[in-house]
């Protein structure tokens, strides 16, 4: 029999069937984009389920993170970490800010709180940084620091759906937290993503800054963008909401799998859970430390031509692009933890449709390299 290819994520797709009646609907009202009724009650929906005040729609993340920006008027530089996907420093630099890149702590590959404050200059005025695998950030810390030196935060929270920390959901820390709902997510939109900010004068700000800044059919106050989210995504979204419960199930089954068919083997450390109240194993993480037979590549090759597509996330560095090596932050000397993570991490097949079956088969070609 031939075996399935096995990628490291997978979109959770309810049926057509129930989707059926949210597209009837969108026909019947004519009304497919501009905040319209589904629009509405998604950022209902998830301020409900989120624990969080308020949420602004986007037709994509990272239209919400170059928004946030502007939302706050961030200017000069903003410290951030050189271990996320690309688009959080590409947002800061088309928002035209400077990104300064912070080493991360070894543990849980977050930016390190420690090394905060020696990249403060006089040029910084916030700090974006990522719950990286949806495991929070020392934010206690970072907000100590943010009110010492005045500066802003913006969380990077792409990862972070449905994630609580020791006080709640950890979206409610910092000025604004940022979300992704790209169909890659554990909750998504098929494109999309979000904004989570304090109060309603903010909102209505970024609600205008992602509709070209218009107030109403006349006024513009600001130079916004189209950043709308559509009504077919947000109807997707409440019909995935409804399923969050067996999807965050399902994922820490498949976690709880790993970490026991993992454990034992000299060179393959998992990264340890964060002891959140609630965890979305968005992601996981192995790193391929010395003791194993194969380096990380040769474990990635070694599952790729057995048909298991794992990624390293995330490889390489931001820092190491061709537009931001440059920068004085962007020294590997600068950054040897996020370095040396980068060098050794591997993100395996995890996503409520992965059988048992195939899991073991991941596991049992990680045990006999």
């Amino acid at each position: 029999m031939t075996q399935s290819n096995v990628f490291v994520t997978q979109p959770f797709l309810p049926s057509l069937d129930e989707f059926q009646p949210y597209l009837e609907e969108i026909w019947a009202n004519k009304i497919l984009t501009n905040g319209g009724p589904f629009h509405q009650r998604l950022e209902a929906a998830l301020c409900e389920y989120l624990g969080v005040p308020n949420v602004a729609l986007f037709s994509n993340g990272t239209l919400a993170l170059i928004t946030a920006l502007q939302s706050l008027r961030i200017t000069g530089e903003v410290l951030t970490t050189p271990y996320s996907f690309v688009a959080t420093a590409h947002s800061l630099t088309w928002h035209g800010n400077r990104p300064v890149f912070v080493d991360v702590d070894p543990v849980t590959l977050n930016m390190d709180p420690s090394r905060v404050e020696a990249a403060i200059t006089p040029q910084t005025t916030a700090i974006m940084p990522v719950h990286c695998y949806g495991n929070p950030c020392d934010v206690d810390a970072i907000q100590a620091i943010a009110d010492r030196y005045n500066l802003r935060v913006i969380y990077d929270a792409a990862h972070a759906f449905g994630v609580q920390c020791h006080c709640g959901s950890v979206l409610n820390h910092g000025d604004l937290s940022v979300l992704s709902f790209h169909a890659t997510k554990v909750f998504n939109t098929f494109e999309g993503g979000a904004i989570v900010c304090h109060d309603p004068k903010t909102k209505q700000r970024i609600d205008r800054l992602k509709n070209f800044g218009f107030v109403d059919e006349v006024t513009v106050v600001a130079p916004g963008i189209n950043a709308k989210m559509s009504e077919i995504n947000a109807a997707f979204g409440l019909l995935q909401l409804k399923h969050m419960p067996e999807i965050l199930s399902r994922r820490g089954a498949i976690d709880a799998a790993y970490r026991e068919g993992l454990a034992g083997i000299e060179g393959i450390r998992c990264l340890p859970t964060s002891g959140q109240k609630l965890s979305n194993h968005a992601y996981f993480p192995i790193l391929v430390e010395p003791g194993y037979p194969l380096d990380r590549d040769g474990l990635y090759q070694r599952l790729k031509d057995h048909g298991i597509f794992s990624r390293r996330y995330f490889y390489p560095l931001i820092s190491d692009f061709p537009m931001y090596r440059g920068l004085p932050s962007a020294q590997r000397s600068n950054l040897p933890v996020a370095a040396a993570a980068a060098d050794r991490v591997l993100c395996l097949p995890i996503y409520p449709a992965l059988t048992a079956e195939d899991q073991q088969r991941v596991i049992a070609l990680i045990r006999g390299a």
